[in-house]
């Protein structure tokens, strides 16, 4: 008997990429980092395709396991499946080159994307200039480990204590994750702990959202807690 082929066995990661080297299917995902569920015809009008298209595309997103979908009534939303898929595509979206020669189509556009670039969920934690800000404070002051793999180290759960978020009692996700920013080219927190902060601003006040989109801005609350907690005294620079 001949050896086995290769593509005989094991994960089919062919069929994984093919899933998003679609540009419509990629823009539905990309969308959905903000964590929210959304119907068929937002994201139809969010990748500006008609409405049985976006079907089309979902239908095959859904049976590939990279969104679930949540049945409300007649209505039918759809989400990401998990963390692991936002922080997946959120690395292949930083690794992917930069479209510098296509401008946007209008001001609003340009503002937009600033104020994503600026701070913006990544389906339940913070990235952007803030996310990266704040991840590089918690490492400065030792909350954060990156020595042989990223941790939270005892001052950091201890912060995290005196900060009043908590984390959840057991669960398979892991504490911490670095997750690759695609706008700063670095990383920002991800895992438990970066929900739980990204929970927390925004029971605190700390950060809005900014209207439909995942874009966030910091409130002036957000501001001060920032520069108290983290000694950050600009974290969300005008550009």
């Amino acid at each position: 008997m001949g050896a086995m082929s290769p593509h005989a066995q094991g994960p089919d990661l062919a069929a994984v990429a093919s899933l998003l080297a679609d540009r419509t299917r990629a823009t539905f995902c990309m969308a959905l980092l903000d964590g929210r569920a959304w119907t068929a015809t937002e994201l139809a009008r969010a990748a500006g395709v008609a409405a049985p298209t976006a079907t089309g595309h979902l239908n095959l997103l859904v049976k590939g396991g990279l969104l679930s979908e949540v049945r409300q009534g007649r209505h039918r939303y759809v989400r990401l499946a998990d963390p692991r898929v936002a922080e997946v595509i959120e690395n292949l979206a930083a690794l992917g080159p930069r479209r510098e020669d296509v401008p946007p189509r209008s001001l609003s556009a340009a503002s937009r994307n600033k104020a994503l670039a600026r701070a913006r969920t990544c389906y339940d934690h913070l990235a952007g200039t803030v996310g990266v800000a704040v991840t590089d404070a918690m490492t400065g002051r030792g909350l954060l480990d990156w020595a042989g793999g990223l941790r939270l180290t005892g001052d950091g759960a201890a912060w995290l204590d005196a900060l009043g978020v908590a984390l959840p009692a057991s669960s398979r996700r892991p504490a911490v994750r670095a997750c690759l920013d695609w706008t700063e080219r670095r990383p920002h927190l991800a895992g438990a702990v970066g929900a739980a902060l990204c929970g927390h601003a925004f029971d605190a006040g700390w950060i809005t959202r900014i209207g439909t989109t995942r874009a966030v801005a910091l409130t002036d609350a957000g501001r001060a807690a920032l520069h108290e907690h983290l000694g950050l005294t600009d974290p969300e620079p005008t550009v």
